[in-house]
């Protein structure tokens, strides 16, 4: 007569779809019961996909087969997120992810990866379920930072299983391509790349994906607020006037997108000695004040430089993760604790109906065919 730890030691080999580890290893298993010749297994699974359960009850059974006769799985799963029609919420191509944090700046070299793996990695730390998302199709820099440069992607059918470092799931283009190859793509091949890194990644059900995006303004932005409802923006900008007229045009971008702006941070916010601990101001501090009253946010967090900061990017190793003492760690977890309650605020509110293209399908935007006639200047811009 199978007993319960018979059972529990055959559903060590029951893998959970698209992963090598068991349910066991998961902790999914919550209750195993006996009674003679028939058991009831109680599972409590992360996914909400109808085939993950009928694939979990028949490997159940064809596992137990020869242990018991009656078998009895009841599986616990989260709701499926209800997907209003496209008339009321938009596109939403990937609606297993609660909430898409957009990372974005007006210009390059702001530290804007280094402010997504530290926010991502306090947001793990404070209890989120979390996933990095590394959009910069020119600048790849997040595996280097989570430590995960070199390794291989894990592709399961036709999908990239993630990495996951510090309790963070990560997938970048850094890691779909040639280390040190350059991309030199129009902006259609950027769209697709953006629509692919969420369609065809085995993202799990996370709270928040922070998406670190190129800088600019342009395709890769359009596209991602057209794939999923934004949950809201981030901007990170330096307190120099000249990387302050850039983050207008990066916040203005929100606006036109229908983004809340979930805040703004400051990078290199003063200088801190690393061997007196004194903090100077060498760039400007609080500079960024009346930026976020204009737009009607707020700052999240002024960040200064610390050797720190430049060593963990380095090295693989986020300063909120091995520095915690740190005064830029403490300031990462206290802008991260900030955007989680502007996150909780506007979660359910957030919708991207409005910026959906309104042409009917195969008609370009600036076309004059479909309802304009070619003999007047109405229906598009003209330019055909």
């Amino acid at each position: 007569m199978a007993t319960v730890a018979d059972i529990k030691s055959a559903l060590e080999n029951v893998k959970y779809p698209g992963f090598a580890k068991s349910i066991v290893e998961f902790g999914f298993v919550k209750d195993v019961q006996v009674d003679g010749s028939a058991c009831s297994i109680l599972l409590d699974i992360t996914s909400s996909a109808q085939e993950v359960e009928d694939q979990l009850r028949k490997d159940i059974t064809e596992s137990l087969s020869t242990l018991v006769e009656n078998i009895t799985v009841n599986i616990k799963k989260p709701q499926p997120q209800k997907q209003n029609s496209n008339s009321v919420s938009g596109k939403n191509i990937a609606p297993h992810i609660k909430n898409f944090v957009m990372v974005s700046s007006g210009k390059g070299g702001v530290g804007k990866s280094t402010t997504t793996v530290n926010l991502a990695v306090a947001a793990a730390m404070q209890g989120k379920k979390v996933g990095i998302l590394d959009a910069d199709i020119y600048g790849p820099n997040i595996p280097r930072m989570m430590g995960l440069q070199g390794q291989e992607v894990e592709v399961i059918g036709n999908k990239a299983k993630p990495f996951n470092a510090y309790g963070v799931d990560v997938m970048s283009m850094g890691s779909l391509m040639q280390e040190g190859q350059a991309l030199i793509w129009r902006g259609a091949m950027i769209m697709k790349a953006i629509e692919q890194l969420l369609r065809d990644i085995l993202w799990e059900e996370l709270d928040i994906l922070f998406i670190d995006m190129p800088p600019g303004t342009g395709d890769a932005q359009l596209t991602l607020a057209q794939s999923v409802p934004v949950t809201c923006g981030v901007n990170v900008t330096t307190p120099q006037h000249v990387a302050l007229d850039d983050s207008r045009r990066s916040l203005d971008m929100f606006q036109k997108l229908h983004i809340p702006i979930g805040g703004i941070i400051e990078n290199m916010s003063g200088f801190i000695c690393p061997k007196c601990g004194e903090e100077s101001d060498i760039f400007g501090m609080g500079t960024c004040d009346a930026l976020a009253e204009q737009y009607n946010t707020q700052v999240l967090g002024n960040l200064p430089i610390e050797p720190a900061i430049r060593e963990g990017g380095d090295a693989g190793k986020p300063v909120v993760y091995f520095q915690p003492e740190s005064e830029s760690a403490k300031r990462y977890m206290q802008a991260t604790q900030k955007l989680i309650s502007y996150i909780d605020e506007v979660s359910d509110k957030v919708e991207n109906a409005s910026i959906q293209p309104t042409t009917p399908p195969g008609v370009s935007a600036c076309s004059t065919a479909g309802a304009a006639s070619k003999d007047n200047n109405s229906g598009g811009c003209g330019c055909h």
